[in-house]
């Protein structure tokens, strides 16, 4: 009926809609009113009909078996320990078929000493010659691969956690995991080790976590950690949990997670970390050169063992890789993701719960300029960590002074109380301070979260409010606020949001998407399993409803507008995925905009209709393809969009992938197309020696870049980098050499 509904308005004269206000007004009545009210109904009664429990299995208690001999990291588990420590072997399948047996037998056991925890695996395989691993470097993309993962709840809060993944290369990733999986920080990246071996019997690993990685209490009598285990054996699509393999569930859901015992003689894990490093190189353009050599440092010091102090000077960030090149055809600024190690450690402490559109705190602001060149950033502090039950971040950076940007201090706190049984509360402050003035951004947030909703389904609801302050001004109005819902479960999955940001709101140390505007958002999306036919699809995705509804807060006008259906999409059971939407957006228009260079579009408000296909192989084969084709009208004319990635994973040392972005625009005001392209060389020679070659081009800027990395990690905890940039000026037809930066950085681990 809804869809019915929708094709209906998309075969309609997209011209006739635009010029008229009651046809607008009559289409958004309907998809958000009265279309809602319908939805809800359904929604209500899809909920009601799922029923399932959280699956817990026997033993749900894993105990630690101490030992003072020492432990041969080599994979091997030759070890006398392992031999009298009590595996686990009551693992269950999640995917493909949940709560089957698995196929092939999985066991784990813990060893620990005064100072460190180890994790023996033994990943028996019928077929191990047809193990899924192609990679080896460090952080690898770990859904692609054959693995063995491991979350420990240290805090035994059901809430926060450290995931450790490794493959049967030996290679290692790891992510903090926040809020019982509501956010995760992949950038994290804790001190630890891992061997492999594979035999004709499998594969097999020992995993090395010094305690002084983790964050725990020591005020207890008694350690109790939450732990969970899973493995993947990706040519079956196989994945098994130990505990909480609902489809519902996942990994990252602490509260299903087991217990980890028997941890009675952990030594004292205070502890002070010296990481200084030393940089040289130099930049060359034609004809001249300059050269750059540099040292700084952090001290890393535990004030208890789950609060840390973290001191920074003379902060570098050479080794980071260049931001991914984007075209913009809109008329709303481009978003770039932080990419530096040390604000991305953090950066799930400052985040509260406003979305994608609001961001009160956006750590990019500080030490880059509006051109993304780089400001010297003199020093800096941070304080992170949880305090029995609130979770604390504070942090405050220098910068200095370079041409007319002046010197800058940059402070932000955040503080969050969990509160129920997976609920939380928190404050933010995000403050700049330069040439005497004051600007603050502050703010709260709520969230209720559970996962146990009929048994074991996930609701989370949520609203933030946040308010500009300036010490010269204050202005009651510049604030911004998010009301949100969301229903994330496994056939059916339902979100909703209103958020607004007044015209006067302007978060300086925040990012916003686009200003002055209020959001009205929701999405419905059922995605069934085929049980006694078409066997060979694993999940459909039917969207029924996505509306984004856009209007400017100060006037009411129409900003922007978006509506999706998806009458068909679905992954089939060895990977591949497909899905066909179609969409219906408008653009309003309060003045004239140059979508590029000498063309404009007029002001005014415009309706239109396009259709998008997507489709893709599993990655984690050789040979891998994404498409992307969306067509069809465009403001006051048409444009076709298409995108393509080809990938090519050749053996664990080397990988290769090419991307290509191509846009045809046909509008009466003018012709214009434009191009993107990248390619990316992978390599590895181990586990600890790595690197990649990034080329990027694209028809806009007429600037090709290459960037070169080689990363080789001499001890765990100590890096070593060599990097070479490259630009070239393509705008005359030829590539012509602009600038090249060579630079070596080493960075060193002292623990006192």
């Amino acid at each position: 009926m809804f869809w019915g509904y929708f094709i209906t308005l998309y075969l309609r004269d997209s011209k006739e809609s635009a010029h008229s206000k009651i046809s607008t007004e009559s289409f958004l009545n309907f998809s958000i009113k009265a279309l809602m009210k319908r939805l809800l109904f359904s929604i209500n009664t899809l909920i009601i009909a799922s029923n399932a429990t959280a699956q817990t299995s026997q033993p749900d208690t894993i105990y630690a078996y101490y030992t003072q001999d020492t432990i041969h990291l080599d994979g091997k588990l030759e070890e006398r320990a392992w031999q009298q420590a009590v595996p686990i072997r009551n693992f269950t399948q999640r995917e493909l078929n949940v709560g089957e047996p698995p196929t092939e037998r999985t066991e784990v056991a813990i060893v620990y000493t005064a100072k460190t925890l180890y994790i023996g695996f033994w990943g028996y395989d019928s077929a191990p010659d047809k193990l899924v691993a192609r990679e080896m470097k460090r952080d690898f993309d770990f859904d692609l691969e054959d693995n063995f993962e491991v979350i420990i709840d240290t805090y035994n809060d059901d809430r926060n956690g450290f995931l450790f993944v490794i493959n049967p290369n030996g290679a290692r990733a790891d992510v903090q995991v926040i809020n019982n999986g509501e956010s995760e920080n992949e950038f994290w990246n804790g001190v630890w080790d891992a061997r492999t071996t594979i035999t004709d019997k499998g594969w097999f690993a020992e995993i090395e976590i010094p305690f002084s990685t983790l964050k725990f209490r020591t005020d207890i009598d008694k350690q109790l950690w939450g732990i969970n285990f899973e493995r993947n054996i990706r040519r079956k699509r196989e994945q098994l949990l130990w505990q909480g393999w609902s489809r519902d569930s996942e990994l990252e859901l602490l509260n299903r997670a087991g217990t980890l015992a028997g941890l009675d003689r952990i030594s004292s894990k205070d502890f002070i970390e010296v990481k200084p490093y030393t940089i040289g190189g130099g930049e060359f353009t034609p004809g001249q050169k300059e050269g750059q050599w540099d040292i700084g440092g952090d001290i890393n010091y535990l004030i208890t063992p789950t609060l840390r102090m973290n001191l920074s000077f003379n902060m570098d960030f050479a080794q980071i890789e260049a931001d991914q090149q984007q075209i913009n055809l809109t008329r709303f600024p481009l978003f770039f993701s932080e990419r530096r190690e040390f604000f991305l450690e953090g950066q799930d402490f400052f985040d509260m719960g406003m979305g994608d559109q609001i961001i009160p705190f956006y750590s990019r602001r500080i030490g880059l300029a509006e051109d993304r060149s780089t400001v010297p950033i003199i020093a800096g502090a941070r304080l992170l960590g949880k305090v029995k039950n609130a979770t604390l971040g504070m942090m405050s950076i220098q910068t200095a002074r370079r041409d007319s940007i002046p010197s800058t201090n940059y402070s932000v706190l955040s503080w969050r109380q969990d509160v129920l049984e997976q609920s939380s509360v928190g404050i933010l402050s995000a403050n700049k301070y330069e040439n005497g003035q004051l600007h603050s951004t502050t703010g709260a947030y709520g969230l209720y979260s559970t996962s146990r909703l009929f048994g074991d389904k996930n609701l989370n609801v949520g609203a933030a409010f946040t308010q500009n302050y300036d010490s010269d001004d204050f202005d009651s109005k510049a604030n911004a606020h998010r009301i949100y819902l969301s229903y994330p479960n496994d056939k059916v999955e339902f979100d909703m949001a209103w958020q607004r940001s007044a015209a006067a709101f302007n978060p300086e140390v925040g990012f916003l998407r686009r200003d002055n505007f209020q959001e009205f958002y929701t999405e419905l999306e059922w995605k069934p399993r085929p049980k006694s036919f078409l066997k060979w699809i694993r999940q459909f995705s039917f969207k029924g409803l996505d509306i984004n509804y856009y209007i400017f807060d100060d006037t009411k006008d129409l900003q922007s507008f978006s509506y999706e259906v998806r009458p068909l999409g679905f992954e089939t059971r060895s990977g591949e995925f497909f899905e066909f939407n179609l969409q219906r957006r408008a653009e309003g228009l309060r003045e004239p905009f140059e979508i590029a260079e000498g063309i404009t579009i007029p002001e005014g408000e415009y309706w239109y209709n396009r259709m998008e296909i997507q489709a893709a192989t599993f990655e984690g084969r050789i040979w891998s393809t994404y498409t992307k084709i969306n067509w069809g009208d465009f403001l006051t004319g048409k444009s076709t969009e298409s995108q393509y990635e080809l990938s090519w994973r050749a053996n664990r040392y080397f990988k290769i992938g090419a991307n290509y972005e191509k846009n045809w625009i046909n509008l009466p005001q003018g012709h214009f197309d434009t191009s993107l392209v990248g390619s990316r060389f992978e390599y590895a020679v181990n586990p600890n020696l790595f690197g990649a070659l990034f080329t990027q081009w694209n028809s806009e800027d007429k600037e090709a870049l290459l960037n070169f990395r080689l990363q080789w990690i001499p001890i765990i905890g100590a890096d070593f980098f060599f990097i070479v940039n490259q630009a070239y000026d393509t705008s005359g037809g030829t590539w012509k050499l602009e600038r090249t930066t060579i630079l070596g950085k080493l960075i060193w681990r002292f623990v006192i």
